[in-house]
């Protein structure tokens, strides 16, 4: 007696029907209900940073999620986009870095304001400074948020005295850094065999090795010190890849964080209130086939 499977197969290539390959195999689906696929949330402004694309160490997917789950009036590319410093020891560029470029890019076509502001991994920007249709590309902004608060957004390497002065030593620097990153897969992989949860060794040895805590504290407050020179209410920078808001004096500071650790971002809500939100690292599912087919839809406009 004939298999079904034989059968089938038969019938096709005798003309009498199609083979169905959904058919002939157990289906086995990860996505999640069509009714969990939600429309993009509303936000005045939005702020990323120290994205780091072209580096293996860069979460793109969580960045796509971030700006799936978003639409914004304004949208702040905080510096570091492009890791132009790890391109020019090897090349990567994967798919999904490139879909992090088109995503914004589609963004402006739809009526976002975008204003990318140039940091010290893609300070080659910085010769590129003008208006292309509805992005901007400069050195620093000002931002006035609907509850009328003004900040200084710049990406923050400015302050940083080894990067302007010692740049030999910044480049060893982010060396070293990239090391660490890349443990972190090995590290996660066996923790998650354990039920543990994602731990970042760059990051703890950032908040535990005691130089680190105290740059990051003479940072926060040599950014605020420039601010005071603007007439600002607040500063908003990246560049340290620590998120975090806080008040210095008469001065809030923000942090927007990065996209290779932490994973976070700011947003302002339609009344003018600034907000942190994160996402997991490396942790994100795979785009569902809808979500695939509506990004393919986009980028035919």
């Amino acid at each position: 007696m004939e298999s079904p499977l034989r059968e089938r197969t038969q019938r096709a290539f005798l003309g009498e029907g199609r083979i169905d390959i959904g058919t002939l195999a157990p289906k086995f689906s990860f996505d999640p209900p069509l009714d969990e696929l939600s429309a993009p949330k509303k936000v005045r402004s939005a702020w990323i940073s120290d994205m780091h694309l072209g580096t293996r160490t860069s979460n793109a997917q969580s960045l796509l999620r971030f700006l799936r789950d978003y639409d914004f009036e304004n949208l702040y590319v905080v510096g570091d986009l492009i890791d132009v410093w790890s391109m020019r020891r090897g090349r990567y560029w994967p798919q999904q870095h490139n879909d992090v470029i088109q995503k914004i890019l589609r963004k402006a076509r739809k009526g976002t304001r975008v204003v990318y502001i140039a940091g010290n991994h893609d300070d080659l920007v910085a010769d590129f400074c003008g208006t292309y249709g509805k992005i901007d590309i400069c050195l620093s902004a000002i931002h006035v948020t609907a509850a009328g608060q003004r900040i200084l957004i710049i990406h923050g390497h400015e302050l940083d005295t080894i990067v302007q002065n010692v740049k030999w030593l910044a480049y060893l620097g982010d060396v070293g850094y990239q090391f660490l990153l890349s443990l972190n897969p090995a590290i996660n992989f066996f923790r998650r065999r354990f039920g543990l949860g994602y731990w970042s060794l760059s990051a703890y040895a950032k908040k535990r090795v005691k130089d680190a805590v105290s740059f990051i504290g003479r940072f926060e407050e040599e950014i605020v010190h420039y601010a005071k020179k603007f007439s600002v209410d607040a500063v908003l920078c990246g560049h340290i890849h620590s998120a975090g808001i806080r008040k210095i004096g008469d001065i809030t500071y923000y942090n927007c964080g990065d996209w290779v650790e932490s994973c976070t971002a700011l947003i302002e809500q339609p009344n003018g209130v600034i907000e942190l939100v994160n996402y997991p690292a490396f942790g994100l599912p795979a785009l569902t086939p809808e979500e695939i087919e509506s990004d393919l839809l986009a980028r035919a406009d």
